[in-house]
């Protein structure tokens, strides 16, 4: 829901605002920690070593996401906040499009670069492989991390934070399914953690894309 943060008491409506924030904090640490967990249960400590492996690689990409998430939230909020909404929505537009250019050309570079970045972090041999794997798959799947993470900020510049939280609960609890299917139904190992992420955030990217255009278009011109 949309939500003009100006109207109310400013206490009451920044604690409702901040609270899904807090718990979106805690979901969003069960991506790693499912991966972890049922990677080392039942694919082996080679596989979980190997997921471990990529993390400092995965952070890179994902603080990417996030810092262009913040910065993009910084200015179409406050056009939403000046009830400049068409200003706003030409924001949000030029904001997804370019988010999009930027994830291609990032997922390009960084599935090129693979093994290149594994041999910077002197991962070791007998990993080496799975982790080059699990590495790709997740880069490939980076598209949809960065425009979920972009649309997430959109929606807290709306106003609204309760939104992504719902999201990415679904798809955290996904993962953790996916997770246990991919690994210990089917024997996919490193690559069926990556795929059930690939899955999961792909999902939840979809259905977050599709729903803030719908919040877009309820938004009429109005007024300073």
């Amino acid at each position: 829901m949309v939500k003009d943060l100006t109207v109310g008491k400013p206490e009451e409506v920044l604690w409702k605002f901040s609270i899904p924030m807090f718990v979106s904090v805690i979901f969003q640490q069960m991506y790693n920690i499912a991966d972890s967990v049922i990677a080392g249960k039942f694919a082996g400590e080679d596989a979980l070593a190997a997921v471990g492996a990529s993390y400092p690689i995965t952070m890179i990409f994902m603080a990417i996401a996030v810092g262009s998430n913040i910065g993009c939230s910084v200015v179409i909020s406050q056009l939403f906040g000046a009830k400049e909404y068409e200003k706003m929505k030409t924001a949000v537009y030029t904001t997804l499009t370019s988010s999009a250019v930027l994830s291609i050309l990032l997922t390009v570079l960084g599935l090129i670069g693979t093994k290149g970045l594994m041999h910077m972090i002197q991962t070791p041999d007998n990993i080496f492989a799975d982790g080059s794997l699990y590495l790709s798959i997740y880069i490939g799947g980076f598209f949809f991390l960065f425009l979920y993470n972009i649309c997430t900020g959109i929606f807290q510049s709306l106003g609204d934070s309760k939104t992504p939280l719902y999201f990415l609960i679904g798809s955290s609890v996904g993962n953790v399914i996916l997770d246990y299917i991919f690994v210990a139904i089917f024997p996919w190992g490193v690559a069926g953690v990556a795929w059930a992420t690939f899955i999961a955030q792909g999902i939840a990217c979809v259905l977050a894309f599709i729903t803030l255009l719908g919040r877009l278009k309820g938004i009429k011109p109005g007024a300073r």
